[in-house]
């Protein structure tokens, strides 16, 4: 989702204003009433009016295969003041990680912090721990490789050079699932496997270069300043030209496969990992022994019952700043993780990732009277559904944009060559969403005089993402042109709404 809302938007958007009724007088439309005490209102108390025609007009204009719903709400007041077909359920994408973000600060705390730690199951004995060593995840969706190197450091400084016993990982504190969405493609890398210890956001970076006659792979676990070699993920060129991937599960590695015909001269890209535990133990053991400390394979291993003696421990940033992060670059891992933790920590009998799906979709329903189906945290499904209208009436609801708005990304107006607006006439703090054939965006807008309005914009055309589907495609044929279609559709609105009063 491109985050920029030009000057030939604004200004399309303001002719369109001009020539309709000030959207500050608009009757109420949308199904959020104001706050009342007792509870929401009943639905028939809130089922919109027709929506305005300056708004059907300017959608209408944008020719958009497929469907949009459009909502837009006083968020003083929770006053409806514009909408379009806005109770058609449509796939939210990406704009559910806002929905997450709200359901783990409010289960979780702005405070909280992942634990990811090294566990002794015995004493350590002239630099030899007469026990085995387990590298156990606490759910952290943020840990990446420079953080296991430090985890290092802090081993060797405790005196420890090896173990007597077996290196361990464990990833148990979350269900393992192999994959977020597993209709996509195989080699899509921000659909990786999730589970209590995870790496990277679950990526592995795979290089090629050709030299001489012959091909050299790379597989490895980059971060700022580390880049070790990986193991259990493994790749071998075949020689044809499609398919561009193959992944088959080898029980301790990953082991994929590429077309020769698809690699050109050199290039990289990153490759999904489908064991995050062992990918982890894999990297911490070479890490491990640039500090001079000899570890054994890792093997699939879980704390002992009396909890042994953690000797280093890592704690993430906390959630709030995790949040901010995974909205700001709409990282699937971390709604998936976050989600998961958030939901045992209410339920700890919960069991699963639909389960974790249905309790955060219940507890948003319950609370904010919406009728949200939600099959996952990160949007990455598409058969999630929600309203433009429920969107905009969570959004609006008391207390809500206190605790989102600080972590919402701010999106700029820019003119066409892409430089900010000097005179930009809103603000605009929202979450996107893409998927082939799905645009969705949601959040705050600040108009120019400093009124504070709750919007959502979503599009879709879901036929044309069934048949894309059925294509197995990357990228199918026409879906880049219908998602900038749809930005611009969002442009226009929101330059439209802009110069509320």
């Amino acid at each position: 989702m491109t985050g920029t809302l030009t000057r030939r938007a604004l200004l399309t958007g303001a002719a369109t204003l001009v020539a309709s009724a000030a959207l500050a007088g608009a009757p109420e439309r949308s199904r959020r009433p104001v706050a009342r005490p007792g509870g929401a209102a009943p639905l028939a108390a809130r089922r919109p009016p027709p929506a305005r025609p300056g708004l059907s007009a300017t959608i209408a204009a944008a020719d958009l295969p497929g469907q949009v719903g459009v909502a837009l709400a006083d968020t003083g007041t929770g006053t409806p003041l514009d909408s379009h077909a806005a109770d058609v359920p449509l796939p939210p994408a990406s704009v559910t990680k806002a929905l997450t973000a709200l359901y783990a600060l409010d289960s979780l705390g702005p405070g909280h912090r992942f634990e990811t730690r090294l566990i002794a199951t015995g004493p350590v004995i002239d630099g030899v721990l007469r026990g085995d060593l387990i590298l156990a995840g606490g759910g952290d969706p943020t840990l990446v490789t420079d953080h296991l190197a430090g985890m290092a450091a802090a081993l060797a400084e405790t005196g420890l050079r090896g173990v007597s016993g077996r290196f361990g990982v464990w990833g148990g504190a979350l269900p393992h699932l192999e994959e977020i969405d597993p209709p996509q493609l195989d080699h899509l890398g921000y659909n990786p496997a999730v589970g209590g210890l995870n790496l990277n956001f679950n990526r592995v970076h795979f290089e090629w270069a050709r030299e001489g006659g012959a091909w050299a792979v790379r597989m490895d676990a980059r971060s700022d300043l580390y880049r070790p070699e990986v193991t259990m993920a493994r790749m071998r060129v075949a020689d044809r030209s499609v398919p561009v991937f193959t992944y088959e599960d080898g029980g301790d590695t990953d082991d994929w496969t590429v077309a020769s015909g698809a690699l050109g001269s050199g290039g990289a890209r990153w490759l999904p990992v489908r064991k995050p535990a062992l990918y982890a133990g894999d990297v911490f053991r070479t890490l491990a022994r640039s500090e001079g400390i000899v570890l054994p394979a890792s093997v699939r291993l879980a704390p002992p019952d009396s909890g042994g003696m953690a000797l280093v421990t890592h704690r993430s940033e906390p959630l709030r700043q995790v949040l901010r992060d995974m909205l700001r670059y709409s990282t699937n891992l971390t709604a998936e993780a976050v989600g998961l933790t958030a939901s045992y920590a209410r339920r700890p009998s919960l069991t699963g990732h639909a389960g974790s799906a249905r309790l955060m979709t219940g507890w948003l329903n319950s609370t904010f009277g919406t009728g949200f189906r939600l099959a996952d945290h990160s949007g990455l499904s598409d058969a999630s559904r929600v309203t433009a209208g429920d969107l905009v009436r969570l959004l609006a609801a008391p207390g809500v944009r206190r605790k989102l708005r600080p972590i919402l990304k701010d999106i700029p107006f820019r003119d066409d060559e892409g430089r900010p607006l000097a005179d930009a006439p809103a603000e605009v703090a929202a979450k996107t969403g893409t998927l082939n054939f799905v645009t969705t965006l949601a959040g705050y807008l600040r108009t120019s005089s400093g009124r504070v309005l709750a919007f959502a914009i979503l599009a879709a055309d879901l036929d044309r993402r069934a048949a894309a589907k059925a294509v197995d495609e990357e990228v199918p044929a026409g879906a880049p042109a219908y998602n900038a279609r749809a930005r611009d559709l969002q442009q226009q609105v929101l330059g439209r709404w802009g110069l509320v009063g």
